[in-house]
């Protein structure tokens, strides 16, 4: 069953979110969403009935604009290596953070737009998926291209990156030792006790943990105030630039006319 057209307008803006911050421009963001939209109705033969419209948009895009970036980039950026790098960091247990400094940041939603931009975009796109977007993570998934482990690894580095550079400075507390689990097998856990999706037995483990550790509580607490921050990124309907809903327009009624 192809795409219905009368499905795009709804999709529109989240779409346009999204571009925002994969692009970081406002200009460039709406030729991405032309051009999602476009490739969209060209392929619209090829959706699969039973999808979801959202999920097969947001795809589209990312893998656009992931080709576009490759033909800009003489170089590679390496987003594995600055990711791997934090990543070490919350593999020591000795690492933690000030989550009055993160909240006090994060509050501010120009600086926490400033520190997305300082996400490497594959990792970026995972965090604004889920966090801003709503998408659970087997659906970040499917618009990743990656596995759901991938996935939910990319939405970990994202937000752990995120919260690198926006407490870039801070002083973080001493640790003590002494409590169930290891640091990094209960920061790993995270990203599922806030979806909900860990079991019954590992939910009760790591609250443990989280009651008795020194330094895994800060960024708990961290990340809770990040996402609920990302979350409010979610403007409404009114984020589609009215000159891009004309152009768009165009695109879909031209579609439906073709297609009568």
């Amino acid at each position: 069953m192809a795409l219905d057209p009368h499905a795009i307008p709804a999709e529109l803006p989240g779409l346009v979110r999204y571009a925002r911050y994969l692009t970081g421009d406002a200009a460039a963001a709406e030729d991405l969403v032309q051009d999602t939209v476009e490739r969209a109705l060209r392929g619209a033969s090829t959706f699969a009935e039973g999808s979801s419209a959202r999920t097969w948009l947001h795809r589209i895009m990312h893998h656009r604009f992931v080709d576009l970036t490759r033909a800009r980039a003489a170089i590679p950026v390496e987003d594995e290596v600055l990711a791997e790098s934090v990543e070490r960091n919350w593999r020591d247990d000795a690492y933690t953070l000030d989550p009055e400094v993160v909240l006090e940041r994060t509050a501010v939603r120009e600086d926490l737009r400033d520190a997305l931009v300082h996400v490497p975009a594959s990792l970026r796109s995972a965090v604004v998926l889920h966090d801003v977007e709503g998408l659970k993570s087997r659906e970040v998934a499917e618009v990743l291209g990656v596995s759901l482990p991938a996935a939910k690894a990319r939405l970990l580095r994202g937000r752990a990156l995120l919260l690198e550079v926006l407490s870039a400075g801070a002083e973080r507390p001493p640790i003590t030792p002494g409590v169930p689990l290891r640091c990094w097998e209960a920061r790993s856990r995270i990203g599922d006790y806030l979806d909900d999706e860990l079991p019954v037995s590992d939910r009760a483990t790591l609250e443990r943990h989280l009651q008795g550790c020194p330094t895994c509580p800060g960024l708990y607490r961290s990340v809770v105030g990040l996402v609920d921050a990302l979350g409010d990124l979610h403007d409404p309907d009114s984020v589609v630039p009215p000159a891009l809903a004309r152009r768009l327009r165009g695109l879909t009624s031209n579609e439906r006319s073709d297609g009568q």
